[in-house]
């Protein structure tokens, strides 16, 4: 009679976040910044049909790097749970804090007990009244969540990147100043993954570029993309 194969639960859960870890390098950078009037959300995504970064509730909205139909199926999952809290109780019950422990839950729960872990890496935002209250949680493939403040960076060389953002990024930026920003961190990933010397960022155009918003000022449902025209002259004004 043979010996059953063993592996030790470390060395498991190791092999499992190598594995999470080398899918989720492979996408490309989603960059989350808060800005004077709300929360900027910008990735470099050609497609125009294939989002990673949602709206979910009113003044909540969702952004993720990985494998597409493992994060649009929590995106669906996000929406379904937003909608039937707001309906079961109230709208503001809603909040970015609980849709971030669910998604933990699932998240912790695929990691530690099916056979492949949900290659994904999510920020979950919500923007407030004032700036104080404006929520950005960021989730791991393992359902750790981490209350971020300011900025997030998520993808390939999401460690360098975020390194540039923190030198760069200060309280009180305006909208064109934030998306040069997004942009510029986008640029600096080159065509081999590798992060580039500052100043030789890629000029990315802004149809290669999906940017979205939650803005402060608008009633009720606060989130609106940028495409277009539109997204085109803020760029221009960003570089002025």
């Amino acid at each position: 009679m043979s010996m059953p194969f063993y592996v030790s639960p470390e060395q498991l859960m190791k092999d499992r976040a190598d594995f999470a870890r080398k899918g989720i390098s492979r996408g490309r950078s989603v960059v989350v910044l808060a800005y004077d009037g709300g929360i900027l959300f910008a990735t470099e995504n050609p497609s125009r049909a294939l989002h990673k970064i949602s709206e979910i509730y009113d003044r909540i909205a969702f952004a993720a790097v990985g494998k597409y139909n493992e994060f649009e199926n929590l995106r669906v999952a996000g929406v379904r749970y937003a909608d039937l809290r707001g309906y079961s109780y109230d709208r503001t019950d809603v909040t970015a804090r609980g849709l971030a422990n669910a998604y933990a839950q699932t998240l912790g729960t695929v990691f530690t007990t099916e056979s492949k872990p949900l290659e994904v890496e999510l920020v979950v935002a919500e923007v407030g009244a004032t700036a104080a209250a404006d929520q950005l949680y960021r989730l791991s493939y393992d359902g750790s969540v981490a209350d971020e403040h300011g900025y997030v960076v998520m993808g390939g060389q999401a460690d360098r990147l975020t390194a540039r953002v923190r030198d760069a990024w200060h309280e009180g930026m305006d909208l064109p100043a934030v998306l040069r920003l997004a942009v510029t961190t986008l640029g600096a990933v080159g065509p081999d993954g590798a992060v580039v010397a500052e100043g030789s960022e890629r000029e990315i155009p802004a149809t290669g570029l999906e940017v979205a918003v939650l803005e402060r000022s608008r009633p009720r449902r606060a989130f609106r993309r940028w495409q277009g025209e539109a997204l085109a002259d803020l760029l221009a004004r960003g570089d002025d």
